[in-house]
């Protein structure tokens, strides 16, 4: 039995189930005793971080990792990536809920998985390299970071409660809120983005003399 196994498990349960599970279930549904459980997880709070890592992985991979974006246009790149967010999230509703409600309605966890500290993060390295093989100055580069995704998971939270939640609503309205905050950003060094003009052409062309990207 490894971790990834139990991983899986328990991303059944809490899709079967909702947000509210409990190690038992967990147990359960992976074959295993929750003793045998805990010989892969040292508690809660690590196999809720696994959790948290997997559906990062999943929900977040084209918004975070995807190296083309820099080849379209902001405005194409921002849906293309958002459009991606929803199918994860609409495949794992659960688990998003999961993993955003506050640890103080989680009865004893431990280690509460930080979902928007740890997308952040990732978001942050990319875009700072990004940003140093420019070269561009990247001060600030992490509050930026973490205010896309704060807003994204705030947003995710309340359109979750739709009955029906509309992925091309999301995208279109999270889509303002997650542009304006990178045109404020660059323009804060004094880059004017036209969203329909890939930023790698923006940037060269206030670099000429930079490596390419």
């Amino acid at each position: 039995m490894t971790r990834d196994v139990i991983v899986e498990a328990a991303i059944r349960v809490l899709d079967r189930d909702g947000p509210h599970p409990s190690m038992d279930a967990f147990a359960v549904e992976a074959g295993i005793t929750k003793p045998r459980l805990y010989r892969q997880f040292s508690d809660k709070g690590d196999l809720y971080a696994a959790i948290g890592a997997r559906f990062a992985d999943s929900a977040f991979a084209a918004t975070g990792t995807d190296p083309t974006m820099l080849l379209q246009p902001p405005r194409a790149a921002i849906d293309r990536a958002l459009a991606d967010y929803t199918v994860g999230i609409l495949a794992h509703p659960n688990v998003f809920r999961f993993l955003t409600q506050t640890s103080a309605n989680r009865e004893g966890a431990t280690g509460q998985y930080d979902l928007a500290s740890a997308v952040a993060g990732r978001f942050a390295r990319r875009a700072r390299a990004v940003a140093e093989a420019i070269p561009l100055d990247a001060d600030g580069i992490e509050y930026l970071a973490r205010a896309i995704v704060g807003v994204m998971i705030v947003l995710t939270d309340l359109w979750l409660d739709d009955v029906e939640p509309d992925a091309g609503q999301f995208v279109s309205r999270v889509h303002v809120l997650v542009w304006g905050m990178i045109d404020a950003y660059l323009r804060g060094r004094g880059i004017a983005a036209d969203p329909e003009v890939p930023i790698f052409v923006t940037l060269a062309a206030l670099n000429p003399d930079a490596d390419d990207v």
